[in-house]
């Protein structure tokens, strides 16, 4: 009798142990996947004109010439869009929130900024996600105020209020974060100047200005920042290595040697308070009202992925609005890779309950360069962001709905808020 009061107790246990095991509480909380609003920078491209006049004067000699006219996007950087679309998108299909093959109205809508290597690249995730399907890009022929800061002049009580801001950043003067900063300008010196001849950009003190605008520029810093910029571009491009950083960057880890300057540029111009409300609130506004749950008149096109390729610019400004920092693989600290994305997710539970997930993702410089295919073997760079309230899951770091909406909302700037086009409708011939 024993025995069998034994075995039934054992089986009673195993029974309870299955009911209250971790996968079926997993099941009990399964979240659904109910829509998508990206904000990806554009792909790989040579320097700009204004950065090769930059750093070709500020050197004192010629840098690589690419295949691909200045500023536009590369074949080589199609694809890696390209490929970071399509993984992408397998697993938004997985996810339910896609279905497969061609999309329906109401399931995607693309909006680049009026930029050749913004609309390339905003060409790269059509193809990429939808083959065959003829998504269209939608752009503004010129300046759009969805993505452009904005023009008008500030007040002097504002320019002063930018100035100290970034006089906070830089530590003090500009002149002491040049000094701080040597070791970090004597490294990148070292790789792009030639020995024993000029290289004026490194003998510049730097300035700060405030433009009539509110726009912040380090006189300076810029140019040996586009230095590092072009360096990091050259081999994510695959260049040949005697032509990244004249043959002094032959890893991924000595191109991000040369880089903490880039990190500062964005510390001490897009990265301030002020700049960022005020060159990012009209996206950052665009972005939550995508978000709710009830669409206004003046909401973007309500899609269950909503995509807007733009600028690194526009990622700096929503990153320092959501105070959101990251560092990433051989990147360093806030680094705004090719193709990197700022994505938000909102997720609802098998109880009705909402969240939001938002994170960052980009793809390594060793994945740009080779165009690594993105699988579970060969991940993106992920980093997630959280305020009071967040808990992980296998979904990712997923926050309070109504709080993290509201630390959304509240970081914009309602006075600055301008109206936004979207030219047509999200549909598909």
């Amino acid at each position: 009798m024993d025995a069998k009061l034994s075995l039934v107790t054992t089986l009673m246990v195993s029974v309870l142990c299955g009911v209250f095991s971790p996968s079926a509480v997993a099941k009990a909380e399964d979240y659904t996947l109910e829509k998508v609003v990206e904000v990806s920078r554009h792909g790989v491209r040579p320097p700009t004109t204004g950065d090769r006049q930059s750093i070709e004067a500020g050197t004192q000699r010629n840098w690589p010439r690419w295949l691909t006219e200045d500023g536009n996007l590369t074949g080589h950087g199609y694809t890696a869009v390209w490929l970071k679309a399509r993984y992408e998108a397998g697993r938004y299909r997985q996810l339910g929130v896609l279905k497969a093959g061609c999309p329906s109205p109401g399931d995607v809508y693309i909006r680049s900024s009026p930029l050749q290597r913004t609309q390339a690249s905003a060409e790269a995730w059509s193809a990429a996600a939808f083959p065959g399907c003829g998504v269209p890009i939608h752009a503004l022929d010129k300046d759009d105020a969805l993505f452009a800061f904005p023009t008008d002049k500030v007040s002097e009580q504002q320019k002063a209020q930018y100035r100290q801001e970034a006089l906070a950043a830089l530590g003090g003067t500009p002149e002491q974060a040049q000094q701080r900063l040597q070791p970090q300008i004597d490294a990148l010196k070292h790789a792009v100047c030639q020995r024993d001849q000029p290289c004026p950009a490194f003998d510049q003190p730097w300035t700060l200005n405030v433009w009539s605008n509110g726009g912040i520029a380090i006189k300076g810093l810029d140019s040996l920042a586009a230095m590092a910029e072009s360096i990091r571009l050259a081999w994510s491009e695959n260049q040949p290595l005697s032509k990244v950083a004249f043959g002094q960057a032959d890893s991924a880890a000595r191109v991000s040697a040369l880089l903490p300057l880039l990190t500062a540029k964005y510390d001490f111009t897009n990265d301030l308070p002020s700049a960022a409300r005020r060159g990012g609130s009209v996206l950052l506004d665009q972005i939550a009202k995508a978000l709710q749950t009830s669409q206004s008149q003046d909401a973007p096109p309500d899609v269950r992925w909503l995509l807007f390729v733009a600028s690194d610019i526009n990622l700096s400004y929503l990153r320092t609005l959501l105070h959101f920092s990251w560092q990433q693989g051989d990147y360093p600290r806030g680094n705004l890779p090719p193709g990197g994305s700022l994505v938000f997710e909102r997720w609802r539970d098998n109880h009705g309950k909402r969240f939001l997930r938002v994170y960052f993702q980009s793809q390594s410089l060793d994945q740009l360069r080779q165009l690594t295919p993105i699988s579970a073997r060969d991940p993106l760079l992920t980093t997630e962001w959280h305020i009071d309230g967040c808990k992980r899951t296998d979904e990712g770091m997923l926050c309070p709905y109504d709080a993290a909406l509201q630390r959304i909302e509240q970081a914009t700037d309602r006075a600055g808020l301008v109206p936004v086009s979207y030219p047509q409708p999200a549909s598909q011939p």
